[in-house]
């Protein structure tokens, strides 16, 4: 028995409002239905004293909390293992619970076992998102309060950069390069980095398409400059504009293709993109920073308005893709 035509447009005229209204919970728009991410609450990174800071026991040392599928903890978590700061600061990995909408912690720290309750802790105001990655001071084991450090990721990066370390650690972010870090930054965090969730989070086809075409003439930006002036995006040295990058483009077959619709074409058909980030992924300890089957788990089960079924694809292997050449062409 076929459904009446009435019937199916009243269904989608009904859906079609309910899900703008649980978007609009998820992701925030202008008039024109272009995504709009809310601005980071704390603006203000704070790197403590550093000669302190390696003379601290390991419970006293800082806390880094990331969450496997956030990409702005990836940057962080990233320049953690590249600069080897075990030596001075603890990582701490949340979990995404789907249900609750929240960070959860486990086991729990300092009594905590969410990141909302680690915010509190800090005293951070009651109308902060309670956002990873996060930085957290515990102090000395008697003070009444651990300190608050930053959870802006862009800033964090830069921070952690300057952390002390006891083994020899890369400067990321060298003097001659900065200017050209900075610019890199400016591009990719608008059109890459922001642009596979304004693709995604669009309200409209307009807004889609508009989001859609920055997002591949950046890429096609980044593919020329590779071509001419490779293999890092600075030239010779690994820098904070590839950590900015890199989460971003590894989680691209695995979530932003099938769930934010970024297929306008393969990565692959950006062949210096492709070899960039195999160089990336095969430097030491960064596979073990990826979680493609973690990703898809916690992006689909939890953007609930983008994939109503809640059915999780499969993917492709990021154990595979270590050493995956370029397809050819037919």
């Amino acid at each position: 028995m076929s459904i009446p035509p009435f019937v199916v447009n009243s269904a989608r005229l009904g859906w079609h409002w309910q899900w703008q209204q649980l978007m609009n919970g998820l992701a925030p728009a202008d008039a024109l239905g272009n995504y709009q991410r809310p601005e980071s609450q704390h603006q203000n990174a704070i790197l403590p004293d550093k000669k302190s800071l390696l003379n601290r026991s390991k419970e006293q040392f800082p806390r880094l909390i990331i969450g496997r599928s956030c990409p702005w903890a990836h940057r962080t978590w990233l320049v953690y293992v590249l600069r080897n700061l075990q030596s001075s600061l603890t990582l701490l990995q949340a979990k995404a619970d789907h249900k609750a909408g929240r960070w959860q912690l486990d086991p729990p720290w300092m009594g905590c076992d969410s990141l909302l309750s680690v915010y509190k802790l800090c005293g951070t105001p009651p109308s902060h998102r309670a956002t990873v990655p996060a930085l957290i001071d515990p102090g000395k084991l008697n003070t009444l309060r651990p300190k608050f450090l930053g959870n802006e990721s862009t800033q964090l990066i830069e921070l952690l950069n300057q952390w002390p370390t006891n083994s020899q650690a890369p400067d990321l972010a060298p003097k001659a390069l900065r200017d050209k870090i900075k610019k890199w930054e400016l591009l990719l965090q608008a059109t890459v980095n922001d642009g596979v969730y304004r693709c995604g989070f669009a309200r409209n086809q307009t807004a889609y398409e508009k989001a859609c075409n920055e997002l591949f003439n950046s890429l096609k930006i980044v593919e020329d400059e590779l071509s001419h002036k490779g293999p890092w995006l600075c030239g010779n040295d690994l820098t904070l504009a590839d950590i900015r990058l890199f989460p971003t483009l590894i989680r691209w077959e695995m979530i932003y293709m099938p769930l934010f619709g970024c297929s306008q074409q393969p990565l692959w058909t950006f062949p210096k993109i492709w070899e960039w980030r195999q160089k990336f992924l095969n430097l030491p300890e960064v596979l073990n920073t990826c979680d493609s089957f973690g990703w898809r788990q916690d992006y689909f089960g939890a953007l609930f308005p983008l994939r109503p079924s809640s059915i999780v694809p499969n993917g492709p292997n990021l154990f595979s893709m270590v050493n995956a050449t370029v397809p050819q062409l037919q």
